[in-house]
């Protein structure tokens, strides 16, 4: 296959699947219980310099409880996946938790507008960064779910995203077509936020799951935080429904509202008063020390977190507001 031009980013993970085979050769697959609370499974599965990635979909079924721990823990030097990073990305940032970026969607908050924080962070000089799209990424993904070092695809030829990427555009020995190679990516641990999920990490994930089938399987580590735990035995009443399978799964998470104050879609809204309230306080870095210390530093837990915007009225308030809204979908 002959390699017509070369990008000019650096791969900030090794895209070889016989080293990712060795790793995953000694990784236990034994079923047993894997429950732990957030704060050891955090402190035992991400560790400065790691490559992490998130799972969702922008502010959809983020795991910001998680993204919280990680700064509270005061995690440094990391690598970052930043596919369809929106809220998660700005609580990172504001803990300047990264200093490498595999960019894809980052900065911006959607309609939201965009962090200052993260911004900032981002033109500081100190992170450097390799630039993909969402496909990209998810292609990376999935070469290494494969178990492959990349994945062919017709993404990004002709573009300065090319250029400032890690790929490599050959020429197709069966047509002669031009193509990119997406080298695959396995990050040292993620973190996906489910539905539901059994001692063993048997998960469940209702609506969309976007690339976090690949990434389950890509991850060396994969750290579960989940709605509410259930029987095995409902697992196995309904095998087909089950997202992620045990083996993948290093650690459960049982951390209700895990995504506030993001959607988690069929449980809750977003709190889109409280994602304002972080843009607007970004604008005075006094008040956004502040606003960090009392909400991430200074507090002990996600429920803590979660009292301090409301508490258990607030929750059911963006319950009823989710379920009003697929309510209004379903029927047309």
């Amino acid at each position: 296959m002959r390699v017509l031009d070369q990008s000019k980013g650096r791969l900030f993970t090794d895209p070889d699947p016989d080293k990712a085979r060795d790793f995953f050769r000694s990784k236990s697959r034994k079923m047993e219980s894997k429950v732990m609370n957030l704060s050891d499974a955090i402190a035992k599965y991400v560790h400065d310099g790691d490559y992490l990635a998130v799972g969702g979909f922008g502010a959809n079924r983020t795991p910001i409880a998680a993204c919280h721990e990680i700064v509270r823990q005061g995690r440094k030097g990391m690598a970052f996946a930043g596919k369809t990073a929106t809220h998660d990305f700005q609580i990172l940032a504001a803990g300047e938790v990264f200093d490498r970026v595999d960019v894809a969607y980052i900065v911006g908050l959607e309609a939201r507008g965009l962090s200052p924080c993260a911004r900032k962070y981002m033109e500081s000089g100190r992170v450097e960064v390799c630039e993909w799209t969402n496909y990209g990424l998810a292609g990376r993904f999935r070469a290494a779910s494969m178990g492959v070092p990349y994945i062919p695809a017709r993404n990004i030829l002709g573009t300065d995203t090319f250029i400032r990427s890690g790929a490599k555009i050959v020429e197709c020995p069966f047509t002669g077509k031009l193509l990119t190679l997406l080298p695959a990516l396995y990050p040292d641990v993620a973190v996906i936020h489910v539905h539901e999920a059994d001692v063993y990490g048997n998960a469940r994930i209702k609506g969309i799951m976007v690339m976090d089938g690949e990434l389950s399987k890509a991850a060396k580590h994969l750290i579960l935080t989940t709605e509410r735990l259930i029987s095995n035995d409902e697992i196995r009443r309904d095998p087909t429904s089950t997202s992620i399978p045990y083996y993948l799964v290093d650690a459960v998470c049982e951390v209700r509202y895990a995504a506030y104050p993001g959607t988690m879609a069929y449980e809750y809204f977003s709190d889109e008063e409280h994602l304002q309230e972080w843009l607007n306080v970004q604008k005075n870095q006094g008040e956004f020390r502040e606003f960090l210390n009392h909400n991430i530093y200074d507090c002990p837990d996600h429920y803590e977190y979660i009292r301090r915007h409301g508490g258990t009225e607030k929750m059911n308030q963006l319950r009823q507001k989710e379920l009003l809204l697929h309510k209004e979908i379903s029927h047309g």
